[in-house]
């Protein structure tokens, strides 16, 4: 009998340490994991009760999210609404208790929401201070985004534009967007919708990036000394690249043309034999400094965002056994293809513009108490030096061609140089649709702004130097024009 007691008082002693182990766990170890927990609506019902903070566009005036104040029952709560509609829907997404969080609403809900730490609580308390939430000021750019919305002109796709030397998010365009304050009325309809409405195709889409990715081969070619801007090479057409034909495109023959002419005029050719010369690994290795095969580090949502990669079968990330050399022009095959979001591209632009140094790109600049004063700054973080400096030199020098007298002159300012590199990539399994892009920053001497313009699936003929590079031109104006 004592045996048996014995037995039982272990078992109850067991399963007390277990509940003591797992409310701590709950408690203090994963709190935070447990009230950011999208189930989870009580963190929600209770910041109902207090005055969310605002959010701001970069000039802190306009404002993109706001509270109106509503009675049910004794209680008074606080409800969001979006003034400026769908413009900045992605990049700030939304908060209703319904509905969860997304965007900046999630990413910077403690400071919103006015969480403080114990010693704040405590100090609060002393002073007899509800608590309120602080306001979010982004680095949004209202014409910038307006310039972006105008150029897409309904067509599906995305803009990105960044601040090279601070890695501060100037525009952030996802099309189709959506109105935020439609959400608790028709988040069902919006989150079915086949056109995909309320998907970031800035930071969640993978598209074929086609010839801008020929700069980041460039890149990695030019940074290990296996070529130089003048090295000649053989631009024929067709080529036999890894024993099968590759084409230029519409089967032109540039006969011996220098790494900087190939760019120019986007060379196939020439490019799937720059990057068989570099090989797979120090592509890979190239790859991985621009920020390939890792999500973002932006100050947004990790579930919205993903990362760019080569990846076999539209499916699994690879590092190996693919075609290099149909890779290093932008393309690929079931063995392993490029695909990449548009705020990749964009981060590819900057860090050429920034002498080979990646900043990590951020959406907000600051959070503000309701005082007035500034609590939290967000500075410039470098994320990796991708290349040496004489690299992005020799980059942006020829990519300033590309502008100049390339595929891109579309892109060209007035007054202001520009350096880019187009791309169109083919779609459909009859190849009956492109993916036009284009990437490009400015000024040359002194660049302020580095943008990404992709546009999905357009009819055949349609290029990323007559469809995209126009759109990222009507950015570059609306964002130079506007100061630093």
């Amino acid at each position: 009998m004592n045996a048996q007691i014995r037995q039982v008082y272990g078992v109850v002693i067991v399963l007390f340490a277990l509940l003591i182990a797992f409310t701590s766990y709950w408690s203090v170890l994963d709190a935070k994991g447990l009230n950011d927990n999208p189930d989870n609506r009580r963190e929600l019902i209770e910041e109902q009760t207090i005055p969310r903070g605002l959010i701001f566009a970069r000039d802190g005036k306009t404002r993109i999210a706001v509270n109106h104040s509503e009675r049910r029952g004794d209680a008074r709560v606080f409800v969001r609404d979006y003034p400026t509609g769908g413009l900045f829907a992605h990049p700030i997404g939304y908060s209703f208790i319904q509905n969860g969080r997304r965007g900046v609403e999630a990413s910077r809900n403690d400071d919103l929401a006015g969480e403080r730490n114990e010693f704040e609580s405590i100090f609060a308390g002393l002073e007899n201070r509800d608590r309120e939430g602080e306001d979010v000021v982004t680095n949004l750019d209202v014409d910038g985004t307006q310039a972006a919305v105008s150029g897409l002109g309904g067509r599906k796709g995305a803009v990105v534009a960044i601040e090279p030397q601070t890695g501060k998010v100037r525009v952030m365009v996802s099309i189709p967007e959506y109105d935020p304050n439609r959400i608790p009325q028709d988040f069902q309809a919006l989150d079915t919708d086949p056109n995909k409405p309320t998907f970031n195709r800035a930071t969640q889409e993978l598209y074929p990036p086609g010839s801008t990715f020929k700069v980041v081969t460039a890149t990695a070619a030019l940074d290990t000394g296996k070529v130089t801007p003048d090295t000649i090479i053989d631009g024929s057409s067709p080529k036999e690249i890894s024993g099968v034909p590759l084409a230029n495109d519409a089967g032109e023959d540039f006969g011996p043309i220098s790494l900087t002419d190939a760019l120019t005029h986007s060379v196939n050719t020439v490019f799937a034999q720059v990057g068989e010369k570099i090989g797979r690994s120090t592509l890979v290795d190239y790859m991985k400094r621009f920020g390939f095969y890792a999500d973002p580090q932006l100050d947004y949502p990790g579930n919205q965002m993903i990362a760019s990669g080569i990846r076999r079968n539209g499916r699994r990330f690879v590092q190996d056994g693919f075609d290099v050399g149909r890779v290093a022009i932008g393309q690929g095959g079931s063995e392993g293809a490029i695909e990449v979001t548009p705020l990749q591209m964009a981060e590819v632009a900057a860090a050429i513009a920034n002498k080979g140094r990646l900043m990590k790109p951020r959406l907000t600049d600051r959070i503000v108490a309701k005082d007035g004063r500034v609590t939290k700054r967000v500075e410039p973080d470098l994320q990796s030096e991708v290349m040496k400096p004489e690299t992005a030199a020799a980059l942006t020098e020829m990519m300033g061609r590309v502008v100049e007298e390339g595929t891109g002159t579309a892109a060209a300012l007035t007054g202001v140089q520009v350096a880019g590199k187009t791309g169109t990539a083919e779609l459909g399994a009859n190849l009956e649709f492109t993916q036009p892009w284009f990437i490009c920053f400015a000024p040359i001497d002194n660049p302020r702004i580095a943008v990404a313009v992709t546009v999905e699936r357009q009819p055949p003929g349609s290029f990323g130097g007559t469809v995209a590079a126009p759109i990222a031109k009507s950015v570059l104006e609306a964002l130079l024009g506007g100061g630093a």
